[in-house]
């Protein structure tokens, strides 16, 4: 017999999880393996590897009896102020080490926030399509709902404030409480820097409802189109509503070290501040981790060299990978920053309108998703894995090999002519079919 509680946990695991496990135990390679997966479902970054790892066995080789020993569970006072630091700059205000809870990883991040400003029920409205984790990060453990703020496919699925409020104002027609609006920043997995007038304009709308800004900036370093980032505490666009903002921030993808589990929250309300540090009991990072990243991040200039190789990093491997889609004539969103393009599979849907939102179009996004797995061995996700209002998006993470992504389009292609070619038949059959019984098709 098990609690609610853990069998809720257990629906709401992330299926992007099995997939990504699956490909890992079976990797494509040219020689040993041809018809091994090629994983790009999963934002983890492997171009920077060579740039961070030698610092990091070097650093690894300092570790002391002090690192070992019982550190405050919120964080070292030390880890504390370099990441401080390090987001200050980012944000273009000054983040006080005080301000700041660490635990393990992003994910435990956004668990902390949600518990601390909602009970079981009460409801945050994110933009949608969303990371499909937020439905296990934010409400798995807090028992909060999750509630989409659908964005439009006509203008590639940018941020809009309108799209925010309307959200908002549905749930309080229908008499549901809201604590928050989530956002991801850059946005996931669009792939869009959200413009400052565009964040201001939704920071408008959430003083204006009075519910707090949760900000997954864990993207912050990770733009390499011609917009700069801006962050959800720049004072240009939020000058009012900083206490009520509260930022996440990890290691993740901007120093590609998702293994090691470190994450950030950053609040300035006392209140969730205080939540947060009792949370992290639960949720602590190893000291000998924190130390080694303190030390890392105690070397400035190293620190802003590996950021600019890593966005260069990215910019090529972006490029490259909409070079390949472009050959192959699959439409994409154009993106600034991230590690995914978004890609419109749409018109490759088997025996369904693109169009359609309706369960049979989803249905149809499901079936090419398991003939680009099963079939042609491609691991990419599904719009419906990120709560996408219209079916037949798919998102593509490139920050691997470019060999792999280049064999991977070229498979995804592949299976993509062959849909379209039985598609083209079935309807034939269909018309042919109806000829012959005296029916009009």
């Amino acid at each position: 017999m098990t609690s609610r509680q853990a069998a809720r946990l257990l629906a709401d695991t992330p299926a992007i999880a099995d997939a990504h496990f699956r490909a890992e135990a079976e990797p494509y390679h040219p020689r040993l393996r041809p018809n091994g997966y090629l994983n790009l479902g999963t934002a983890e970054n492997r171009l920077l590897w060579d740039a961070v790892g030698e610092r990091l066995r070097r650093l690894a080789a300092g570790l002391t009896e002090e690192a070992v020993r019982y550190a405050p569970l919120h964080g070292t006072s030390v880890l504390r102020e370099r990441v401080a630091a390090l987001l200050s700059d980012a944000c273009r205000a000054p983040l006080a080490a005080e301000e700041l809870v660490v635990v393990s990883g992003a994910t435990a991040a956004l668990d902390v926030v949600a518990t601390a400003l909602c009970d079981p029920g009460e409801a945050i409205v994110v933009p949608a399509p969303y990371y499909g984790a937020f439905d296990t990060d934010l409400a798995g453990r807090s028992g909060a709902r999750l509630l989409p703020a659908p964005l439009s496919a006509a203008d590639g699925f940018r941020l809009t404030a309108r799209a925010v409020d309307r959200a908002l104002k549905r749930a309080r027609r229908a008499g549901v409480v809201v604590r928050a609006v989530a956002l991801s920043s850059p946005s996931n997995p669009v792939g869009e820097v959200h413009p400052p007038d565009v964040l201001a304009e939704v920071l408008r709308v959430v003083r204006e409802h009075d519910v707090d800004l949760v900000a997954d900036e864990i993207y912050a370093h990770a733009v390499f189109g011609p917009r700069p980032f801006t962050s959800a505490l720049d004072p240009s666009v939020n000058p009012d509503w900083a206490d009520r903002t509260h930022l996440v921030w990890g290691f993740a993808k901007d120093f590609a070290l998702p293994g090691l589990k470190v994450g950030v929250l950053h609040t300035r309300h006392p209140g969730v501040l205080a939540a947060a540090r009792a949370l992290a009991y639960f949720a602590p990072v190893s000291t000998a981790t924190q130390d080694l990243l303190a030390r890392m991040l105690a070397d400035r200039a190293w620190v802003s060299g590996v950021l600019a190789e890593g966005r260069a990093r990215l910019a090529a491997s972006y490029e490259h990978a909409v070079a390949c889609l472009t050959e192959w004539g699959i439409p994409f969103v154009p993106a600034e920053a991230g590690f995914s393009v978004w890609l419109d599979l749409g018109r490759w849907l088997p025996g369904a309108d693109a169009a359609d939102g309706s369960a049979a179009g989803f249905a149809a996004e499901e079936r090419l998703r398991r003939g680009l797995f099963e079939q042609a061995r491609v691991n990419v996700l599904p719009g419906a894995a990120f709560h996408c209002p219209k079916p037949g998006w798919f998102r593509l993470c490139h920050t691997v090999d470019a060999p792999l992504v280049a064999e991977a389009v070229r498979r995804v292609a592949a299976h993509l002519r062959t849909q379209g070619a039985a598609e083209k038949y079935a309807e034939k059959y269909a018309e042919t079919n109806a000829e012959t019984n005296g029916a009009r098709p």
